[in-house]
């Protein structure tokens, strides 16, 4: 028996019996990072680190958490905290030296390799995968290494424990059999799925392009280039004791997670990391100091699909448009982590996160947008419309995503390394746009005109909202300077909007370029309204975030009375409030809170599903489906709570009493629906519920003589668009609404 293997079983067995431990805030002082003053960097100043660390702290004040490192840099300004414990038993704090999995930050790492490979002209992009990496054999349909890169290669993804549990050190080529007799699930580039398989080619690729081992060419070409002295492969029998002990959530309790040897996943999840050394990738990445300008622009653009769908994925990043910034990030989750990258390449900014608590991929979400609104948005809060009239939420969707894409992609074109679709016809994208907009149209099928709008800036639609957008934010900034235009990710699409009709007046812009009068007359009553249901109180607050939220209660009443048709939504506020108390086991108070938010913002879906979830968890079933019914009349709502957006919900459901509640639900709303009769028969089975599950597969079979064979309708792309979840495996990058 090798010494390497006894300290990996050590290493397993350490990890296994660990005493669970009750879930609390850190306290104290976080540990920093000193910044060298005569260094390349400088601190930020110090009412901005106060800021980020109370950012920082409320997070962490919801819900377990055992050690979270957290670094931020904007051009020269670094900050870098970690805050916690990298190891409960033996009390050991986090620090900034503290090493964790990066699961599939590695991701990245991977598609930099193979992008200097192909610079060097040892591998080709629309090479064969076969031709490099022989040993995996002939699939029905050729794979390049383009399609790998961008998750559209049809490789399957972990299709059960046994294919991703894996508790011995294998080699590169076990690593690429555990995969290799499946089938493509696809042909190539006619639809995305996330595969670390798939980067598991590209790490064997690597390989046999550059004649060194994974570990070497990571290493030498691209660790030590970007500064990250920390970043190796995630070799048990080389863990020092800077690296974090891990942890799953059980029953609202930490215990220590299942052990994992991640050599199975090399290519797609296989590295640590500090929190430091992903800024210093990140940084690279902005520099263009590992690859050229030109092909990182290539990396950052989203891949599309043959038939025209951008799938936000470029090679080896998540990359798309948030809130009119340019997002270029990857996000990773494996047993003992989860970690997050983000690079804003227009703004020259950089935030990492990584946990030793797994499964919290939606927490680091939510951080990093907190800090980016500090960070880039000078701490104002941002928050999104709820709209009375289903039209107009149709039509403020559209505002919000031609603001989106037209200040992102404008940005990134401009001050990063980013290129613009072809500018032609321009009046027809205006017109197209005014046709997506017009009222008459959307009242006809609100849901299918919403379908129509989250799909406008794909190729196969021109990709109008990207083109009208850039030229508004062209005009603008022409108008008005670059400082304005960094202004406006945090005021909002009214503001973009309303500023642009100025504009058009002021330069005497052809009608060509301009909106109609229903179009001004809608942003005219949506900014008064807007106004008027504004709290001054809560322009830079969350009440998530506060210590008394329920002291605003009476201005939120206000303010919905006073603006009834558009006001802020602070519904995402009001379910974190909630949440809270669901981690404390108060339910009474958490049913109260949600309440509230359905009585503030009755058109929310969010509020209603989550009020649905906590009278199921409440055993209430029969007061939570009016809840969804009055989710699903939303345009919206119509989309997210279709039934593969329900099933999503039911994967993450709080408890399995929630997934069954939401699965009869879910019959009752689309009964003939032969998945969820399907999922319900496999879940009353599971509880034990013979007669029930026997009735529902009876239920299944009729819907499924009735019903179209599933395919890759726009009607099942618009659900799994807008549903909430996770990209499937460890990904992690959830999205919210784009706005």
């Amino acid at each position: 028996m090798s010494p390497s293997f006894l300290k990996s079983l050590v290493a397993a067995v350490l990890l296994l019996v660990g005493p669970a431990t009750s879930w609390a805030a850190p306290r104290g002082a976080p540990v920093c990072e000193p910044v060298d003053a005569g260094g390349s960097t400088r601190e930020f100043p110090a009412e901005a680190q106060r800021a980020l660390d109370a950012i920082v702290r409320a997070e962490l004040s919801q819900g377990p958490v055992a050690g979270m490192s957290v670094g931020v840099t904007r051009g020269e300004q670094r900050w870098v905290c970690a805050y916690g414990q990298r190891d409960l038993a033996r009390r050991l704090p986090a620090t900034p030296r503290t090493t964790y999995r990066m699961a599939s930050v590695t991701k990245s790492f991977t598609a930099v390799a193979v992008l200097q490979l192909v610079e060097q002209g040892k591998l080709s992009l629309d090479a064969d995968i076969r031709t490099v990496v022989p040993s995996w054999p002939e699939k029905q349909w050729p794979v390049t290494v383009h399609d790998l890169l961008g998750h559209l290669s049809g490789v399957p993804t972990y299709d059960g424990l046994a294919s991703s549990n894996n508790v011995k050190a294998v080699s590169t080529q076990e690593a690429i059999a555990m995969f290799a007799d499946k089938p493509l699930a696809f042909e190539p580039r006619t639809r995305y799925l996330y595969s670390t398989w798939g980067f598991n080619l590209l790490g064997a690729a690597v390989e046999a392009a550059s004649g060194q081992s994974y570990r070497d060419y990571l290493r030498e070409h691209v660790f030590q280039p970007a500064g990250m002295e920390h970043a190796d492969l995630d070799v048990t029998s080389t863990r020092d004791e800077h690296q974090a002990a891990g942890y799953r959530v059980v029953g609202g309790v930490l215990k220590p997670s299942r052990f994992l040897d991640v050599s199975s996943r090399f290519g797609g999840g296989g590295t640590r990391a500090t929190v430091g050394d992903m800024l210093g990738f990140g940084r690279a990445v902005l520099a263009n100091t590992l690859v050229s300008r030109d092909t990182m622009g290539r990396m950052q653009a989203s891949m599309a699909t043959a038939d025209g769908r951008l799938t936000d994925y470029g090679m080896g990043f998540a990359t798309y448009p948030l809130r009119g910034h340019y997002l270029v990030a990857h996000a990773g989750g494996q047993p003992e982590t989860t970690t997050l990258l983000v690079m804003f390449p227009a703004e020259d900014t950089v935030i990492a996160l990584a946990t030793n608590v797994e499964g919290e991929a939606k927490r680091l979400r939510r951080l990093s947008i907190r800090l980016m609104e500090q960070v880039l948005e000078d701490g104002v809060t941002r928050r999104d419309a709820h709209l009375a009239d289903g039209v107009d939420a149709v039509v403020y969707e559209g505002l919000g995503r031609i603001a989106s894409y037209g200040l992102a992609y404008h940005q990134w074109a401009t001050r990063g390394p980013g290129t613009l679709p072809p500018d032609e016809d321009l009046p027809g994208a205006f017109a197209r746009v005014s046709d997506l907009l017009d009222r008459k149209s959307i009242a006809k099928d609100s849901r299918a005109a919403l379908e129509r709008i989250k799909g406008a800036h794909d190729p196969r639609m021109g990709s109008v909202f990207i083109r009208v957008g850039a030229h508004m934010a062209r005009t603008l900034e022409k108008a008005h300077g670059a400082e304005r235009l960094r202004t406006y990710p945090a005021e909002g699409p009214l503001s973009f909007f309303s500023d642009y009709l100025a504009a058009c007046d002021a330069q005497g812009l052809p009608d060509t370029e301009r909106f109609g009068g229903p179009l001004r007359e809608d942003l005219l009553r949506f900014v008064s309204s807007w106004k008027r249901a504004e709290v001054p109180a809560l322009r830079r607050q969350r009440l998530d975030e506060m210590k008394d939220p329920e002291r605003h209660w009476p201005a939120l009443r206000e303010a919905a009375a006073r603006a009834p048709e558009v006001r802020p939504d602070y519904s995402d506020e009001l379910l974190r409030v909630a949440e809270g108390h669901a981690l404390r086991k108060q339910t009474a108070a958490r049913l109260r809170w949600l309440e509230f938010a359905v009585e503030v913002q009755p058109r929310s879906v969010d509020a209603r599903v989550a009020l649905a979830q906590a009278l199921l968890a409440a055993k209430r079933d029969g007061d939570a489906l009016p809840h969804l019914r009055e989710a699903l009349a939303t345009p919206q709502g119509a989309l997210s709570l279709a039934p593969y957006g329900l099933l999503k919900r039911v994967g993450e459901a709080e408890s399995p009493q929630v997934g069954l509640g939401l699965l009869r639900a879910g019959v009752a709303l689309h009964p003939d629906s032969p998945e969820l009769w399907e999922a319900l028969a496999k879940r009353e089975g599971a509880q034990g519920h013979k007669a029930q599950a026997k009735a529902a597969l009876r239920q299944a079979r009729r819907a499924r003589e009735v019903a179209p064979v599933p395919s890759t309708s726009a009607s099942r792309a618009g659900a799994e668009r807008s549903a909430s979840g996770p990209v499937p495996d460890d990904h992690g990058l959830v999205r919210p609404r784009q706005q």
